[in-house]
């Protein structure tokens, strides 16, 4: 691991230097920056198997520097920081290949797991549509980010049967379902699935965890049951436990 250099570029001295020391005691090389103009000058460009940057900073912004490495072809995996999370930068630098968009402050546990996907290479997370059905429009705004955040493609639906109507049913890879709600609730969007002969791996996230609908819900093969609050990193896990089974979406023949 003490191969792989991490570069990061932040106008902030004080995350720069609990940012290096936090990288390093992952057990990679930092070296920190506190502009792009002075990373690009630097003999750590060549060097660098991945770049953090802030997105907002005097001189060359971090989207600015993203666009400047493309131009040069330099295909270094970048994961964007920031304290100001507006969504067109969001989708601007994950358009452009990002392979994420995390807000500060974030866990040091997600820096760490975002670092490794970048690390293996996982631009491709970027093709994973996931899908979430909650009728509480406060959950479905902030799980929204934090999964985009990830790096992955995201659709957001108040209800089973807004989902079921959507064009966005064959192009999902994971499925995020609430338990309770009004309508069809969310044991109920699983049996149809299972009954048309979808395989989309579901995870049910729940602020009502009862052992009677967990039981049901693993049963007929859910990836997770998640309690609400649940914790940024244990998401990020499951989703990847979810596109690491087979069949995707595909629907049964």
């Amino acid at each position: 691991m003490l191969t792989n250099l991490i570069s990061i570029v932040d106008d902030d001295a004080s995350v720069l230097r609990t940012s290096t020391l936090l990288i390093e005691s992952f057990g990679f090389r930092a070296a920190g920056f506190e502009s792009a103009e002075l990373f690009l000058r630097s003999g750590e460009l060549h060097e660098t198997s991945c770049l953090i940057v802030d997105v907002r900073m005097p001189g060359m912004s971090g989207l600015q520097l993203q666009s400047k490495l493309a131009a040069l072809d330099c295909k270094i995996p970048i994961i964007f920081i920031t304290a100001y999370d507006d969504k067109a930068s969001r989708m601007r630098a994950l358009e452009a290949g990002a392979v994420a968009f995390l807000g500060k402050p974030f866990s040091d546990e997600i820096l760490l797991q975002t670092i490794r996907s970048a690390l293996r290479g996982q631009l491709g997370v970027r093709k994973n549509l996931i899908s979430l059905v909650d009728d509480d429009e406060s959950i479905r705004r902030t799980t929204t980010l934090l999964i985009e955040s990830f790096g992955f493609h995201a659709a957001a639906f108040e209800s089973a049967e807004s989902f079921l109507k959507s064009g966005q049913l064959h192009e999902t890879s994971c499925l995020i379902i609430d338990l309770q709600m009004p309508g069809m609730n969310g044991l109920q969007l699983q049996s149809q699935l299972a009954a048309a002969g979808y395989k989309v791996p579901v995870v049910f996230i729940t602020a009502y965890d009862k052992e009677e609908s967990r039981q049901q819900a693993l049963q007929a093969g859910a990836v997770a049951f998640l309690s609400k609050p649940f914790n940024d990193g244990l998401l990020l896990q499951t989703i990847r436990a979810a596109l690491r089974q087979d069949g995707g979406n595909a629907k049964s023949k």
